[in-house]
């Protein structure tokens, strides 16, 4: 029962392990306080039960009965008995509890805030696995097949995260189970008795043996490789949103009403602009020359942590949508008509249209139209593989025009669009761009000028984090940033002047095919703010500079804040770069525009454009020379320092200069010099030199011979025929000798002349491959390597093993058991 009981509490306690990698998802700790004290009571009730000798289905009973009571102390629904006995009301709380989860898990993104439903969520799954696990480790003995629950805790994280799941969490949830198996491991050891030596001597019940060293050694390698791995192999893209879950809706017979849960579509589009792959994503074909942004989506809810998506509710995509309104002064709208087919790789309840849609043909009855939103979406059928047609009004305005909105009535349904988190720093912003402007349109154009470039603004997908605790107010003062963060920022300060505002969601003009025909691409993703009018609507407004947009296009009243307007734009053209066509391809004026700015001090390119793929393969192929030309490099240097030590200037007057003129002129050559110190020191190196120049060809060597005996058997195995190279070889050999034993080691003759000679004579004799790998790959730089690698292995085992002795001589379970080694 004592083994059951220890085994229960690391079941427990690897399951909280395992549950780490949801610290990605939450925002805050909450989740794991629950989960703790869910977890220990379950772990608590399972130990009594066992203490009671309860059958095994009893003992489950009993765990799901705990798991109830800490789900109901911790969610109570107020009709509880004592504060913790649950009732009928209680089943139908957690019942509202768990629907209420699945449309906060349509509504937010990660990291999700602590509410109620999500916590409920999380507490019941990690309280679910701590029962599967304590059963089939503990009651089983299947330690095993409780990775499987404890997998299942993981793999929400991996299915809902828009980036990677960070390592750390992955090697916590790792250690536990590692933990529980070898705690019912050493549990069955343990049954066996007495552990006994190979002489029969006993040993110590705590001494670790040499298999579970191996066996910690080899969990610590498969940790550590299945982090690496997955870094170091290509990633793979999901989905656009793969974290939207099936829509709930509901229709109400012929008014075909419906409602779809909301989306997070700041962070599918972080994730796909992060993508190095193209993906084509929608083919659209349509008969406007110059067409705007196809919109997919809207985010109008405005929270401390941003804008989010509101679910959409509308009629039926079938009927007509809405009258065309009636040109008017300043107001011009042209009636085209498009036709879209959507890729396998978009796949979301949501379909992109252009702004003002008025017939929709070739979808099914699932499909419906949210005229406030402008969008198209459903709540059982996702985009994939769908094609349409519809008409749409392109509503082109003059700025004069737009100075004639009047501010929004107090009464207008809108105004709950209006509402911002106060901000102290983005308030002040607002009051400085506004002051002394009078009509709506002059103060957001103002708002909008204020993201022009010459204000130190700049795009990259990349943008640096902040110390204000605020979003909005880092990205407002780094100025760094790309299109999501600049729609909503432009959306906020909107609001901030009491002007609704929010942020769409779509394409912009991709790559023009057979004349009218576009193929949008996740780079062509975007986002843009869109600013509403009294008695105009919608008016979209994009701040992200055009260099860092492909296909980005311009209006009258928003015009490009990097091009030197000389003449005002018609209301029906798109405004470009001074002196191009208004006509002209979108994708011509961004690649126009691009060239323009390549030329400016400190630009770096189009930063979201791809490198071609045989540049990697090019940096790849680099990496790998520079690699194997190493240990070359390596062999040179060592043979340069060897071979450049220099005689002094003059001896000293009084020292002893025998054969002090056999000294080279140059001052190169390695002389044995008057100097003793110097002359060993030289005798030495080219000793080395010459040592390592025969395992690099090849030859034997043995460093317990003498030098006389090495010179000897070279002379008769390698040099029998070349005189010079004997002479060369037994001067090495006199030089070393003398080095080591005489006490006036004076030879007077060059010795990197011989070592030359000698070089010369092995590569002579030895084979083409022999030759190349002593040039590319030299077999004595190799060898010291692996002696290097040995050397520095053993000593860290050493180290510990004295380390485990000590731990184990102080360790206090020997203390409190009295088993110290004597």
């Amino acid at each position: 029962m004592i083994a059951k009981r220890n085994l229960g509490l690391v079941a427990a306690a690897a399951t909280l392990l395992a549950a780490a990698p949801l610290s990605a998802i939450f925002d805050r700790w909450t989740w794991l306080v629950q989960s703790t004290i869910t977890v220990a009571v379950v772990a608590a009730v399972a130990a009594l039960a066992r203490l009671g000798r309860i059958p095994l289905w009893g003992q489950v009973l009993a765990m799901l009965g705990g798991l109830m009571l800490a789900l109901t102390w911790l969610f109570p629904s107020g009709a509880e008995l004592l504060g913790v006995v649950p009732t009928p009301s209680t089943v139908g709380h957690f019942g509202s509890l768990a629907e209420a989860s699945l449309v906060d898990m349509r509504s937010y993104g990660v990291k999700v805030p602590d509410t109620d439903p999500m916590l409920f969520l999380a507490v019941l799954g990690v309280g679910g696995v701590a029962v599967l696990v304590d059963l089939v480790a503990v009651e089983l003995r299947k330690p095993a097949l409780a990775g499987l629950p404890m997998l299942a805790i993981y793999s929400v994280p991996v299915a809902v995260y828009v980036d990677s799941v960070p390592p750390a969490p992955f090697i916590i949830g790792a250690a536990g189970y590692l933990w529980l198996l070898v705690a019912d491991n050493v549990d069955r050891v343990r049954r066996f008795g007495r552990r006994f030596t190979g002489d029969g001597r006993g040993v110590d019940v705590w001494a670790a043996s040499p298999l579970s060293s191996a066996g910690r050694r080899l969990a610590a390698v498969g940790v550590v490789v299945a982090v690496v791995l997955p870094l170091a192999a290509p990633g793979m893209a999901g989905g656009l949103l793969d974290t939207i879950g099936s829509g709930t809706g509901e229709g109400t017979g012929g008014s075909g009403r419906a409602t779809n849960g909301r989306v997070d579509l700041f962070s599918a589009l972080t994730g796909q602009l992060n993508q190095n792959e193209v993906t084509d994503m929608v083919k659209v074909t349509t008969d406007e020359s110059s067409p705007f942004y196809l919109r997919f989506g809207v985010a109008d809810q405005l929270r401390t942590d941003g804008f989010r998506a509101r679910a959409p509710s509308g009629s039926s995509a079938s009927r007509e949508l809405r009258p065309a309104e009636p040109d008017r002064e300043g107001i011009e709208r042209s009636r085209y008509r498009a036709t879209v087919e959507v890729m396998e790789s978009f796949e979301m309840p949501l379909l992109p249209v252009y702004a003002e849609p008025v017939r929709i043909q070739g979808l099914n009855g699932k499909w419906f139209y949210d005229t406030n939103q402008q969008v198209l979406f459903s709540n059982r059928e996702r985009s994939s593989g769908k094609r349409y047609e519809f008409e749409y009004v392109r509503s082109t305005y003059s700025p004069s025009a737009l100075r004639q909105a009047r501010p929004l009535p107090t009464e207008h349904s809108l105004r709950r669009q209006m509402s911002t988190p106060t901000v102290p720093a983005v308030e002040a912003l607002v009051d400085e761009l506004t002051q002394g402007r009078d009509t709506e349109y002059d103060k957001v154009r103002a708002i909008y000028d204020h993201f022009a470039t010459e204000n130190g603004f700049s795009y990259a997908l990349s943008t640096e984090g902040g110390t204000s605790g605020q979003e909005i107010v880092d990205f407002l003062t780094n100025k760094v940033g790309f299109c999501q963060q600049y729609a909503a920022a432009m959306a906020w300060l909107v609001r901030a002047a009491d002007i609704p505002a929010r942020v769409a969601f779509g394409f912009t003009n991709g790559a023009n095919v057979d004349g009218d025909t576009y193929v949008l691409t996740n780079r062509n993703l975007h986002a843009w703010t869109e600013v509403y009018f009294d008695g105009f609507g919608w008016v979209p407004f994009d701040t992200t500079p055009a260099y860092g947009v492909q296909g980005a296009a311009r209006t009258a009243w928003a015009p490009d804040l990097e091009a030197e307007e000389d003449v005002t734009p018609e209301p029906n053209t798109t405004a470009g770069p001074a002196g191009s066509d208004p006509t002209t391809n979108p994708n011509q004026l961004e690649e126009g525009l691009e060239d323009e700015l390549s030329g400016l001090p400190g630009d770096t390119g189009t930063p979201n454009r791809p490198l071609p793929l045989w540049s990697w393969w090019a940096a790849g192929a680099l990496i790998l020379l520079v690699l194997l030309a190493v240990p070359a490099l390596r062999r040179s240097l060592l043979r340069r320092r060897r071979s450049g030590r220099r005689a002094p200037a003059a001896a000293p007057a009084g020292t002893a200069t025998a054969n002090a003129d056999a000294a080279s002129p140059d001052g190169r050559h390695m002389v044995v010099l008057a100097d003793a110190d110097r002359a060993r020191a030289n005798a030495h190196a080219a000793w080395d030199e010459l040592l390592d120049t025969l395992v690099d060809f090849r030859l034997r060597i043995d460093r317990t011979e003498t030098p006389r005996a090495t010179v000897g058997r070279l002379t008769r195995e390698a040099f029998r025929e070349d005189t010079e190279a004997a002479s060369a070889v037994q001067l090495l050999g006199r030089a070393e000798e003398l080095a080591r034993y005489a006490r006036d080691p004076h030879s007077g003759e060059p010795l990197p002349p011989a070592l030359r000679r000698v070089r010369a004579a092995l590569a002579a004799g030895a084979s083409r491959r022999t030759r190349l790998m002593a040039a590319a790959l030299p077999p004595s730089v190799l060898l010291r390597w692996r002696t290097a690698v040995a050397e520095t292995s053993a000593r860290l085992v050493a180290s510990y093993g004295r380390l485990q002795s000590v731990a184990l001589r102080w360790s206090p379970r020997r203390l409190l058991t009295n088993r110290l080694p004597r």
